[in-house]
């Protein structure tokens, strides 16, 4: 596993600057910080005394990196899971919260492995994945990076306002879809037909 302040720079390079889209839940956005996080968290970066979108306008690189290692990787005990998935597990974390973690739950139960879904990674989930990655070594990560994408195309299929996450105006694979294999391996990644014909039902 890279260094986590490598791990945790790369986030911030994928999620990009400040952004406040009406069809994103996470409203006001910078460096793949939220505003609500920011008021979770009491970040008044101006000293109004209240978070606003102004407090997110101003957020550094820095700061966001800070937060995904503290709140993102060290809080949710991803640093406890097995080295090679925590990279995969945090990048998800910071996109989709304790969802990241049932992902990795359903994909043991999958695997007929005792776990509860609950989106905590405790003793039980990490002794879970331990079994997980010592039954298929060298497929584990990419099992885990194949259910990110299914699960984000499950998403988009609920959500017609999240399609333009999964699938770019051209019809080819949108931001969603492109992050996920980032952490699969290359010989599962859905070509262009198989993503569009995925996606073709959407209107």
């Amino acid at each position: 596993m890279h260094d986590v302040h490598q791990i945790a720079e790369g986030i911030v390079a994928r999620e990009g600057g400040f952004v406040n889209d009406p069809d994103d839940p996470g409203g006001a956005t910078n460096h793949g910080v939220t505003i609500h996080t920011m008021r979770r968290l009491g970040l008044d970066l101006d000293g109004d005394g209240q978070v606003t979108e102004q407090d997110v306008r101003v957020l550094t690189r820095e700061q966001a990196v800070t937060i995904f290692i503290n709140h993102y990787f060290n809080r949710p005990n991803i640093r406890l899971l097995p080295s090679a998935l925590q990279a995969s597990v945090f990048d998800m974390y910071v996109n989709a919260g304790a969802n990241a973690v049932r992902i990795l739950q359903r994909l043991l139960q999958d695997m007929r492995i005792l776990v509860t879904v609950d989106g905590v990674i405790g003793p039980q989930t990490i002794a879970a994945t331990e079994q997980g990655m010592a039954a298929a070594v060298d497929h584990f990560v990419d099992a885990y990076g194949i259910a990110r994408r299914n699960y984000y195309y499950a998403l988009a299929d609920a959500r017609p306002a999240s399609r333009k996450y999964a699938r770019r105006l051209d019809g080819g694979k949108g931001g969603w879809i492109t992050r996920a294999e980032e952490f699969i391996s290359p010989r599962f990644h859905l070509s262009e037909d198989q993503h569009r014909e995925r996606t073709a039902r959407w209107v």
